[in-house]
């Protein structure tokens, strides 16, 4: 059977090459004779794996020794929550910038805690872009201000970090971790569901400044609280296991296949561009994002008639284009193209694209 070209948003495709190696391994991995699924998380053998999992996410976004790196589960909403419960502790005020769904739930979340304020949004255009943000905004008392750094339904991205002063920068970044490179030390705190860009579902990575550890409500469940997480290397409980191994095998593609950080993105731009410059010269499918706030890794279109973006879609999944419909919310096509989507397949899908708009003028 031939492979798919898999454009969701996540749970989303993986390096054939990880798959690949992933499979050879799956009964016997590396002489143990046992699956990493079946593996203790106090063995040496898993011990090894996450260590060089840490190692290698360290290396390629070169995370600086203050910052510590945490293994968990609960996905990214978990982190809504979490975020709140460990960092609103001073003054119990945060500031929220909404540029879509996933921001929108991390400030609803964060209103249970404390006084969170949203202080931009971009929801009077349907999050089409990114509110523009000084320093005067935002409260010099908050204790942290949030962004989802990627918005994977609305397809925009932040190409400028918002100036926080001396406020810790917490972000989002599930659906761009590792899709180019990033100066960690800007931010208090970053997290990312790794079913996206990095590895299956069921994993949650966390980088957190050491200052903002030990501080957690007083409320706050033992499970979320990141300081436990962080005094037990990730082990507290049994972690998710073959996520954080398949997580450990795309950050060893990323860095001897594709050779880092800085060459990723160089192929997620390249990618990008063909799709973009298709849809501005399209007569047929229009981008919806504005041309400065475009995300490399999710790029939602419409064609402006709803029966004609069914059909669309209809006829891309029976082409082998799959997962092309646009988030229930705002309706029409998104193509997410991660770092594992080849560019051969955005060719494909934008050759696929002329032939439907030749057909249906």
């Amino acid at each position: 059977m031939a492979r798919v070209y898999n454009f969701s948003a996540g749970p989303s495709m993986l390096p054939e090459s990880v798959l690949k190696k992933a499979a050879a391994e799956m009964l016997d991995y590396e002489g143990t004779g046992q699956s990493v699924m079946e593996m203790s998380h106090r063995s040496k053998a898993f011990d090894k794996i996450i260590k060089d999992a840490e190692a290698l996410l360290r290396e390629i976004y070169n995370i600086p020794d203050n910052y510590k790196v945490l293994f968990l589960q609960g996905g990214g909403s978990t982190q809504f929550a979490m975020v709140a419960l460990n960092l609103m502790n001073k003054n119990k005020k945060a500031d929220y910038i909404i540029t879509g769904q996933w921001a929108k739930k991390a400030y609803q979340e964060a209103q249970k805690f404390g006084d969170a304020k949203a202080v931009a949004s971009s929801a009077d255009k349907t999050f089409t872009y990114i509110p523009k943000t000084d320093k005067s905004m935002f409260r010099e008392d908050a204790d942290y201000v949030y962004i989802c750094m990627n918005n994977t339904i609305y397809g925009t991205v932040y190409h400028e970090l918002p100036d926080t002063g001396d406020i810790p920068l917490v972000a989002d970044i599930s659906s761009c971790i590792c899709s180019e490179p990033l100066d960690i030390s800007k931010f208090g705190l970053l997290f990312a569901g790794a079913q996206k860009n990095m590895a299956g579902a069921g994993l949650t990575i966390a980088i957190v400044r050491e200052d903002l550890l030990g501080n957690a409500m007083d409320i706050t469940p033992t499970m979320l609280d990141y300081k436990i997480h962080a005094d037990a290397d990730s082990l507290y409980n049994t972690p998710p296991c073959y996520s954080i191994y398949v997580a450990k095998l795309v950050l060893e593609w990323i860095k001897n296949e594709v050779g880092g950080l800085e060459k990723m993105k160089e192929l997620n731009e390249k990618k990008a561009k063909i799709l973009y410059d298709f849809l501005d010269s399209s007569e047929l499918f229009k981008g919806t994002v504005v041309a400065e706030d475009r995300s490399l890794m999710n790029v939602p279109f419409v064609t402006g008639d709803a029966d004609l973006d069914a059909k669309f879609v209809k006829e891309s999944t029976e082409a082998g284009f799959v997962n092309l419909k646009g988030h229930r919310t705002v309706g029409g096509m998104r193509a997410s193209i991660y770092n594992a989507m080849p560019i051969e397949g955005v060719e494909k899908l934008v050759e696929f694209m002329k032939k439907f708009e030749a057909e249906n003028k």
